[in-house]
C-alpha cells in the first residue's frame, strides 16, 4: 500500500468519477485506474463499484475511506513539522555548559540565537566538565562547553577550541587589596590570602589549587563548597578572594574589586564539544555556529 495509492483512492471516493480524479490529482486516468486496481489486489477487496456513469463505494471502499484521509493528513502533518525543524521554526537545543560559561559567555549568544530563531526551546544544563561529557556520551545534550583539557580522555567527542579566557582575583572594595596593594598579583601572593572556594567538579576549584600548589603551597579556605554566584556573594560580604574568569567578573557588577593576575598568569580554554559518532540536529549546529562566530 503506498501514499499515491490512498491519495488516488480518496479523490475517486470524492469525485465518484474516474477521469475527473485524474485531472484532480494531476495524472492520467488510466495510471490512476491502475494504481486503484494495484490497491484492491493489495487489500484482497473491491473499493468501488464501477457502473456506467455511477461509482459508489463498497463496503470496504466506505470502511477504508476515513482511514486513508487520516494516513494523508498524518503525512501532511509529519512533512509539515520536518520541514518546521529544517527550517529552524521549532525544535529544541539541550546544550550544557560549566557553570561560570553560563554566567560570562553564554546569555549573549542565547539572546541573539532567541532573537533570531524564537521557536527553537532551549534546555540549559549546568555541570563541571566530566559530567558534562558523560551527559554528551549517553545522548541526554545536543552540544556541550567543556573546559580544556578534559578530566579524562574522551575519544568519541568532537572538540573545537571557542576561546582562552584569562583568569583574575576578585576581592571585597572593603577588604585590603590582594598582593600587598599591587595593580597585578601572583599566584604566589595568594598564600597567606583566605580563598573563597568553589565545590568539588568545579574546572576552577582545581585549576587554582593546582596552580597554588606548583608555587609550593596549599591553598587556605576561608569558605568552601558554593557554585558562581554563592562565591561572588561571599567574596562581596568580605569573607575572602576568589580565582575567577574575566568575562564572569565583568559582568558581576558592583561590590567587587578585580584585580589581574601577573604574567604568565592564569588562564582557562573552553571548547564546543558535541559526539563524534552521531551530527547534532540543525538547530544545535546553527547554535554551534553562532557560539564559534561571536
Amino acid at each position: 500500500m503506498q501514499f499515491q495509492q490512498l491519495h488516488y483512492f480518496v479523490a475517486v471516493a470524492e469525485t465518484r468519477h474516474f477521469t475527473r480524479a485524474a485531472d484532480l490529482v494531476h495524472v492520467a486516468q488510466p495510471s490512476l485506474s491502475q494504481q486503484i486496481k494495484a490497491l484492491e489486489r493489495e487489500l484482497g477487496a473491491d473499493l468501488f463499484l464501477r457502473a456506467r456513469g455511477n461509482i459508489t463505494l463498497t463496503d470496504a471502499g466506505e470502511a477504508l475511506l476515513p482511514l486513508a484521509r487520516r494516513i494523508l493528513a498524518d503525512a501532511d502533518t509529519a512533512r509539515h513539522e520536518v520541514q518546521e525543524l529544517a527550517q529552524l521554526r521549532s525544535g529544541r537545543v539541550r546544550l550544557g555548559a560549566t557553570p561560570s560559561v553560563c554566567t560570562g559567555l553564554l546569555p549573549d549568544v542565547l539572546r541573539a540565537f532567541h532573537d533570531r530563531y524564537p521557536g527553537i526551546r532551549l534546555l540549559i544544563e549546568e555541570g563541571g566538565s566530566h559530567d558534562l561529557v558523560r551527559e554528551l556520551a549517553r545522548g541526554a545534550l545536543d552540544l556541550a562547553l567543556v573546559v580544556l583539557p578534559l578530566p579524562t580522555p574522551a575519544p568519541a567527542l568532537t572538540t573545537v577550541e571557542l576561546l582562552r579566557e584569562d583568569l583574575v582575583v576578585v576581592s571585597s572594595p572593603d577588604a585590603p587589596r590582594p598582593g600587598q596593594g599591587r595593580r597585578t598579583v601572583r599566584v604566589s601572593d595568594l598564600e597567606g590570602e583566605r580563598l573563597v572556594m568553589f565545590r568539588y567538579g568545579y574546572d576552577l576549584r582545581e585549576l587554582t589549587v593546582a596552580a597554588c600548589r606548583a608555587e609550593g603551597f596549599e591553598p587556605d579556605f576561608a569558605v568552601e563548597g558554593g557554585e558562581m554566584d554563592a562565591v561572588l556573594g561571599f567574596v562581596r560580604a568580605g569573607l575572602g578572594v576568589a580565582v575567577v574568569p574575566r568575562m564572569v567578573a565583568a559582568r558581576s557588577g558592583r561590590g567587587l574589586r578585580v584585580t589581574p593576575l601577573a604574567r604568565p598568569g592564569l588562564h582557562r580554554v573552553i571548547a564546543l564539544a558535541h559526539r563524534s559518532d552521531v551530527a547534532p540536529p540543525r538547530a544545535a549546529r546553527e547554535l554551534q555556529r553562532m557560539l564559534l562566530e561571536r
